[in-house]
C-alpha cells in the first residue's frame, strides 16, 4: 500500500497494490496495521456506506460536526468520481484550502479524509459505486454543509455547473456559504 499526504494535513490519498493475471485481479481494499503505521493516525472505522449515483451527481459539501465528527475513507468500486476535501479546521494553516482527486475503478485509489474536513463528491460516469468507511456514526442533527459553487472555495467540479443534479438536502446547503457556517 502507497500512502502519499496531500497538502491538506492529515488528509492522504491511499493506492492499494494491485495484483493482476489472467483471471482478474486481487488487491487488499484497507489494512489497520499498515495505514497507522504509513500515516500515524490511529482509526476505528464503524461504518461503511455505499451509493450509487449517475453522471452528474453532486454529493457535498458535507460535515459531521462536535462529537459526531467524522473521518472518512471514500473509494469507487464502479465507475468514476472527482472527490473533494475542504479544510474546515479554524486552526489549520490549510483552513479554506481544498484538494481533489479522480478516483476510479481503473486506478483503485482512495482518499482518507480526517475528522473536521467538508466532503464531497460529483459523478463522472453513469451508475458508479461510491464506498466509504467512517470512524464514527452517522447523527442527523450534527450535519452540515456548505454550498458547492460557493465563490470563496471556487472549486472545480469537473462537470458543467448547469448539469449538477442535487440532493434536498444539499438544495437546502444553497444558503450556507463557507464563511457563514464557521463556528
Amino acid at each position: 500500500m502507497k500512502v502519499t499526504e496531500t497538502y491538506l494535513k492529515g488528509c492522504f490519498i491511499v493506492e492499494p497494490q494491485v495484483f493482476g493475471d489472467e483471471r482478474g485481479n486481487f488487491f487488499e481494499v484497507f489494512n489497520k496495521k499498515i495505514f497507522e503505521e504509513k500515516t500515524g493516525v490511529e482509526i476505528d472505522f464503524v461504518q461503511d456506506n455505499q451509493s450509487i449515483s449517475q453522471r452528474g451527481v453532486l454529493r457535498g459539501l458535507h460535515i459531521q460536526k462536535g462529537e459526531f465528527a467524522q473521518a472518512k475513507l471514500v473509494r469507487v468500486v464502479k465507475g468514476k468520481v472527482l472527490d473533494v476535501a475542504v479544510d474546515f479546521r479554524k486552526d489549520s494553516p490549510t483552513f479554506g484550502k481544498h484538494f481533489s482527486i479522480e478516483l476510479s475503478e481503473e486506478n483503485n485509489k482512495q482518499l482518507f479524509v480526517p475528522r473536521g474536513f467538508l466532503h464531497g463528491f460529483s459523478t463522472l460516469e453513469d451508475n458508479t459505486i461510491f464506498s466509504y468507511k467512517c470512524d464514527n456514526y452517522y447523527q442527523p442533527d450534527a450535519e452540515d454543509g456548505v454550498i458547492y459553487n460557493d465563490e470563496d472555495l471556487n472549486i472545480d467540479w469537473g462537470i458543467p455547473l448547469d448539469e449538477v443534479i442535487l440532493s434536498i438536502k444539499d438544495k437546502i446547503f444553497l444558503k450556507n456559504e463557507f464563511n457563514n457556517i464557521i463556528e
